[in-house]
């Protein structure tokens, strides 16, 4: 709702405005073919013709930011309105260089089953002597970038805005790693700090693929300026330092996953109006 009331906003006060919407790449799910930008262009009974890209998304919150992309991609059609939809991966870091300015400004770092992404797991993991927690056979892979990226990548697409009724998709992410490739870069880097990294697998409480291919693009923004960091860079740094340095904080009670994605679902209940 609050997509399309800005949508009729900008239909109403200003047509001329470009919209910048950060997406999700949970959007496109696990295809087993390459995820492309936004498009692909498919041939079908002798016929070719550039569509928008198929979305399968894995949960509620993913479903709605597919209807979040038909709204605006719809809007632009329709009422020429320009946007540009920031297909992000799984975001890494609590540091930029205004939030090092003072303490206080540190960034927040969720690290359990429900909101913390499995490399802010392995890191607080890693710091508190806990074993890394591989969902099942580790093999799910995704996209991920640095939080000073993020912020790069959205000062890039208000600086080159789209053309008007044009829907612009980007894939924001810099580097692809599966869950196991991720244990591997925490233990390793853990083996500098003189941390004992163990690994574990352990039952997945998610409903995905566990192994499966994929190879999204990314190029567009790269194309626009983008100047990416890389994890094998900063996770030292920006991510296990800070864990070791805030590891007395950490409650080794939500390390665990607690929550089933399989049971979440209420009971069907019958209703006598």
């Amino acid at each position: 709702m609050g997509t399309l009331n800005v949508l009729f906003a900008i239909k109403e006060f200003r047509e001329e405005c470009h919209l910048v919407k950060l997406g999700t790449m949970g959007e496109y799910g696990t295809p087993n073919i390459d995820i492309e930008e936004g498009y692909i262009t498919i041939t079908h009974n002798g016929r070719t013709d550039t569509l928008p890209y198929p979305k399968q998304a894995s949960s509620f919150y993913h479903l709605s930011k597919v209807h979040d992309s038909n709204n605006i991609a719809f809007t632009c059609k329709a009422w020429g309105i320009r946007a540009t939809d920031l297909n992000q991966g799984v975001v890494y870091g609590v540091r930029t260089d205004e939030t090092e300015i003072h303490e206080e400004l540190c960034n927040r770092f969720d690290y359990d089953g429900v909101f913390g992404t499995a490399l802010n797991r392995f890191c607080v993991q890693a710091a508190v002597g806990h074993p890394l927690t591989v969902y099942g056979k580790g093999g799910q892979t995704r996209g991920y970038l640095d939080i000073r990226d993020t912020v790069q990548c959205v000062e890039i697409a208000i600086a080159n805005p789209a053309k008007a009724g044009e829907f612009r998709v980007f894939n924001q992410f810099t580097e692809q790693f599966s869950v196991n490739e991720l244990a591997a870069l925490v233990t390793k880097a853990g083996e500098k700090l003189g941390l004992d990294v163990q690994t574990t697998s352990v039952p997945n409480p998610r409903v995905e693929a566990e192994e499966h291919y994929y190879n999204a693009k990314h190029t567009k923004l790269i194309e626009l300026g983008l100047k990416p960091h890389l994890l094998s860079d900063s996770l030292l740094d920006s991510l296990l330092n800070f864990t070791i340095k805030y590891k007395d904080r950490v409650d080794t009670k939500q390390i665990m996953p607690s929550v089933s994605w399989r049971k979440m679902g209420a009971k069907p209940r019958t209703v006598t109006a």
